[in-house]
């Protein structure tokens, strides 16, 4: 068996290995209808998203397990957001993972992971 090796120059691989770091890349359904936020220099758009994965079970049982996640989207991409999606459609999107905490109104630090969309697919409607 004949093994197809391909070699990267090292500007090749700097670029491979850098386009790859905190990349996220997840379909699913949004939960709920999209919310934005107008500031003065651009639009913030919000949404939940499921994903769900199945797997058998020891017991020999169906089980779906789903996860829910923060997507937040920036310009071009949140005003698409907010023009085309739905609570309920099935989306693709390519992003980044982002963690960041703040203090609520009770002075507790709150921990938040989103997910920054860089990009969007719209996969298919209810």
């Amino acid at each position: 068996m004949t093994r197809k090796v391909s070699y990267l120059n090292v500007k090749q691989l700097k670029f491979k290995v850098m386009s790859l770091r905190n990349k996220v890349t997840l379909i699913g359904r949004t939960g709920k209808d999209v919310e934005t936020v107008n500031f003065e220099n651009g639009i913030l758009a919000k949404v939940s998203l499921a994903t769900s994965d199945h797997y058998t079970n020891a017991k020999g049982e169906k089980v779906e397990d789903t996860q829910w996640h923060n997507l937040v989207a920036f310009g071009k991409t949140a005003e698409i957001m907010q023009k085309y999606v739905e609570k309920g459609n099935e989306i693709a999107v390519e992003g980044k993972i982002v963690y960041r905490n703040y203090d609520d109104k009770d002075g507790q630090k709150r921990y938040i992971t989103e997910i920054r969309v860089d990009e969007l697919v719209m996969v298919g409607n209810r």
